[in-house]
């Protein structure tokens, strides 16, 4: 006797077509045109009732730098969780498919709108003429935007070479670049502020395109003992990570936020307002990585941790965009 399975996406004689799996894409979608939004429409919101005045472009300069920061976790996930999957003794010889060039351009493109915004004096740019490109090299933000631009450049040739590790010299430099971009040396100990924000923004790569690219591996292998010991090995890395990432996080926001003045600020400067959304969407993710951790451990079969871990890269990608936003908006005061 021959067993016949039902083909997926056909209906059976009683019932309609069942398209599995179509109900989870479409709400990932959903979100991810959200994330996209936010630094766009976010700055009206988080502004309002607050009394400050924010930059021209504010949008438009948060999502450049959400894609800018995108486009730095793709290929350092990539490296991370490769240099992962080498020392798993049955990992599969297949590999999938890089990201990384792709990353590099959306990373250049982003990087090339800074620099365009900077070279006008923080002002939007209507045509080319009002572009001062030798304006750059005069200026630390200037030589520091010129610097990213290159850096995706090299990054892009190198992961097109038989060598794509050497891609992790101008990535640094791009992390170093916006560490030192986001704390000018007029602010309070600035190289303080900005190891914190190298070590976060690290951190942070590590965990979002670490995992984007775990599930990218399972999806290839398809085996479930090599799949489920790569992500168990992703997901104690991930812990350490995402204690850093809340050290160096809390450190940063009482250096700007006096602990006297923090939770009004939080509710009453457009700052506050952002970073707040940004640690309740973090909390959510540290809660869908315990789901998909406590799967791993306990489940019949580990991969179905594999849901929770999607989920978790939704939220991730939308609390890059709030970063975005974030860096775009007008500091606090320290009252």
């Amino acid at each position: 006797m021959t067993l016949i399975r039902p083909t997926p996406g056909v209906a059976d004689a009683d019932g309609p077509i069942r398209r599995p799996g179509v109900g989870r894409a479409v709400a990932v979608l959903v979100l991810v045109v959200l994330g996209a939004l936010m630094p766009v429409l976010g700055p009206s919101a988080a502004l309002h009732g607050t009394g400050e005045a924010a930059a021209p472009g504010v949008g438009g300069v948060g999502l450049l730098r959400a894609v800018l920061f995108a486009a730095l976790c793709v290929p350092v996930g990539e490296l991370f969780v490769n240099r992962l999957g080498r020392s798993l003794p049955s990992a599969p010889d297949g590999r999938p498919r890089s990201w990384a060039p792709y990353a590099a351009c959306a990373g250049f493109v982003a990087a090339l709108g800074l620099a365009s915004v900077v070279a006008t004096g923080n002002l939007v740019p209507t045509s080319l003429a009002q572009i001062d490109v030798g304006g750059l090299y005069a200026s630390r933000d200037g030589r520091l935007a010129l610097l990213e631009v290159n850096a995706f450049v090299v990054a892009g040739l190198c992961a097109l070479t038989r060598r794509p590790g050497t891609q992790v010299w101008p990535l640094a430099a791009v992390a170093v670049a916006e560490a030192l971009r986001a704390h000018p040396p007029t602010e309070h100990s600035p190289l303080v502020g900005s190891g914190l924000t190298l070590v976060h923004l690290t951190c942070a790569a590590l965990w979002m395109g670490g995992l984007l690219h775990v599930l990218r591996a399972l999806r290839l292998w398809g085996a479930a003992q090599t799949g489920a010991a790569l992500l168990g090995r992703y997901a104690r890395v991930a812990a350490v990570l995402l204690a850093v990432i809340t050290a160096t996080g809390i450190w940063s926001t009482l250096r700007r936020m006096p602990p006297d003045t923090v939770l009004e600020q939080l509710t009453a400067t457009a700052y506050g307002r952002v970073l707040l959304a940004k640690v309740l969407l973090v909390a959510v993710v540290a809660l869908l990585a315990l789901w998909a951790r406590i799967r791993l451990r306990r489940a019949a079969d580990p991969l179905t941790a594999c849901f929770p871990a999607r989920m978790e890269v939704v939220g991730l990608g939308v609390a890059v965009a709030v970063s975005g936003l974030l860096t775009a908006l007008p500091l606090p005061i320290r009252w």
